[in-house]
């Protein structure tokens, strides 16, 4: 089963790190702007969110394998769209209802699925440093292949098209799944005992998703398009190398969160990665840019398996389907509302605005989550790593 969880999701990170760095240029190219590229991907984090949110509240009445089956389909619909339509409103309305994923991470429906099943493992700190390092390194190549339309005959629509035909792929991939229920220790509610700890952490995962939606792997593509004129297949190296960074960032997140705690891996690692890429939108050129942004990449996702274990440790196992909904949907749904003030930022010509104010936000987060709940871990009834 966990094997299957890790080739899904391996599949869906290469998809979203072509998609990541596609999505801007093939919406220019449909003759859209930088404006509406951001109002466009505010709404495919706004949908991610919608459908998440569906989940927390009535996915403990399914079976979790018709939910992924249905999320794959999902997937392949939402590539057939923007592969069919060209103008700006059908195309946002196939953003809100699909599972477009604009970002660096695993903002989609899948991931409240993927962290239930995964929380049933012995070592979450192992297990969910492996998830977010197969994710990461999927999404390394992606981006590379996001080349293609300048290597290849591929035009830019043809890569929504590879992207649908991968959501078949996890389809396929997932009718091999077992199928037990969604939170098989029932509860009256969705959360229980743990909702105030959920609650909160909710609450201050928002304010950092809302920072990182300033700053999305599509809105980097475009503030490098932009700024300093790279070509689509630079860029699609370049994120290559970032997602290699964080890749194998990730693998060392499980050992240093055991050595010195979930909290302090999330946050001593996250205010560098911040400062650099206040460095980086500074920067009067490609090379230092460049240069901050690659190290901000190998700090900066080192917090996301020490969080996505943290809140599976802290809840009741008959909570966690909920918990890990309830904790990704105010976090998409924050980010959602930053890609339009970034394209409305790029628009005014305050190119460096949105990456600043995304690391000064985020180091307010880390300073606000290590207040809140440092001593967190000790007090929980089934530490991370344990």
């Amino acid at each position: 089963m966990i094997g299957r969880i890790f080739v899904g999701r391996a599949l869906r990170g290469f998809a979203d790190g072509f998609i990541a760095v596609v999505l801007p240029a093939y919406l220019l190219s449909l003759g859209l702007g930088v404006l509406e590229v951001g109002i466009i991907s505010t709404a495919t984090l706004l949908g991610s969110a919608l459908t998440t949110l569906a989940v927390g509240r009535w996915g403990h009445r399914f079976h979790i394998r018709r939910l992924m089956l249905a999320a794959a389909l999902l997937m392949a619909a939402t590539g057939l769209g923007f592969a069919g339509f060209s103008s700006f409103w059908p195309l946002l309305l196939v953003a809100v209802v699909g599972t477009l994923n604009p970002s660096s991470g695993d903002a989609s429906v899948f991931m409240p699925l993927d962290h239930t099943m995964l929380a049933t493992t012995a070592d979450r700190t192992a297990v969910f440093s492996r998830y977010t390092f197969v994710g990461s390194m999927a999404g390394a190549l992606g981006a590379l292949a996001s080349g293609l339309p300048e290597w290849s005959g591929i035009s830019l629509r043809g890569m929504f098209v590879v992207y649908a035909a991968v959501g078949i792929a996890v389809w396929l991939l997932f009718l091999g799944l077992p199928d037990p229920k969604v939170g098989e220790e029932k509860s009256a509610v969705p959360l229980g005992p743990s909702r105030g700890i959920v609650w909160r952490l909710a609450g201050l995962f928002s304010i950092d998703s809302f920072a990182g939606g300033l700053v999305l792997n599509s809105l980097l593509a475009l503030w490098l398009f932009e700024r300093f004129g790279l070509s689509l297949a630079a860029a699609g190296a370049f994120f290559f190398w970032t997602g290699l960074l964080s890749a194998a960032s990730q693998l060392a997140a499980g050992p240093l969160a055991r050595r010195i705690g979930m909290v302090n891996t999330m946050v001593f690692t996250h205010i560098p990665s911040s400062l650099c890429l206040i460095g980086a939108a500074l920067a009067s050129s490609l090379d230092v840019a460049l240069a901050l942004l690659l190290a901000r990449s190998l700090l900066s996702q080192m917090d996301v398996p020490a969080r996505g274990a943290f809140v599976m440790s802290v809840v009741t196992p008959a909570e966690r389907p909920a918990a890990a909904s309830f904790t990704a949907v105010p976090r998409s749904l924050a980010s959602a509302l930053s890609p339009t003030l970034t394209g409305a930022m790029f628009a005014a010509g305050a190119m460096a605005a949105p990456l600043v104010a995304c690391g000064v936000l985020k180091i307010t987060y880390d300073v606000a989550l290590y207040v809140a709940f440092r001593r967190a871990e000790t007090e929980a009834a089934s530490p991370l790593g344990h």
